[in-house]
């Protein structure tokens, strides 16, 4: 009989808690990573990243209340008005970090290969970035608040010709240049 109370004891506990631990989780996820903004101050790109955990917890008396807990131009602005939520407030999604390359990268191929990236497989094997100057750069190369520039200038190349072109680049001595088999055929 015991087991019984202690069991529904639990049960009403987990009933009663899920609502709020799906809530903290749900607000914790949409609020962290990298965000760029434009500074309303400079009108330049920022990369900034909300207090997450602040966000989450603050989400239980109502709204998310939203703090800054890094930007790219501190700490010579740190005590800046943080007017940049704003721009997070109305869209949280759209200044993620992650949704703009996916955005970006949707439709596009690698200009060596011609593969399709419109799946990006952002744990292991990210889509990387040939530079104006014909070298290829994996993303934590380039600093946030730089993405968007980079996106205007640069081109895109996908994780395994990203690898190739390194391994070129860092040991042109090891690499045999072959005709393709189509050419070879002829």
């Amino acid at each position: 009989m015991d087991i019984a109370i202690y069991l529904a004891a639990a049960l009403v506990v987990a009933v009663t808690l899920y609502p709020v631990a799906w809530l903290l989780v749900h607000t914790y996820l949409e609020f962290r990573g990298a965000r760029v903004v434009t500074c309303p101050e400079t009108k330049e790109f920022a990369a900034v990243e909300v207090n997450a955990k602040r966000a989450a917890l603050s989400c239980l008396a109502g709204q998310p209340s939203l703090r800054l807990s890094d930007c790219s131009r501190w700490p010579e602005r740190a005590p800046c008005g943080q007017e940049c939520l704003r721009q997070i407030e109305q869209a949280p999604g759209d200044c993620l970090l992650r949704n703009v390359l996916e955005r970006w990268y949707a439709g596009k191929r690698c200009v060596y290969c011609g593969r399709g990236l419109d799946h990006i497989d952002w744990l292991e094997h990210k889509p990387a970035l040939l530079s104006p100057d014909g070298r290829t750069l994996e993303w934590q190369e380039i600093r946030a608040e730089k993405v968007p520039a980079a996106l205007d200038s640069h081109r895109p190349v996908c994780w395994n010709c990203h690898i190739a072109q390194t391994f070129r680049r860092l040991h042109s001595d090891l690499v045999v240049e072959r005709p393709s088999r189509e050419h070879v055929r002829r």
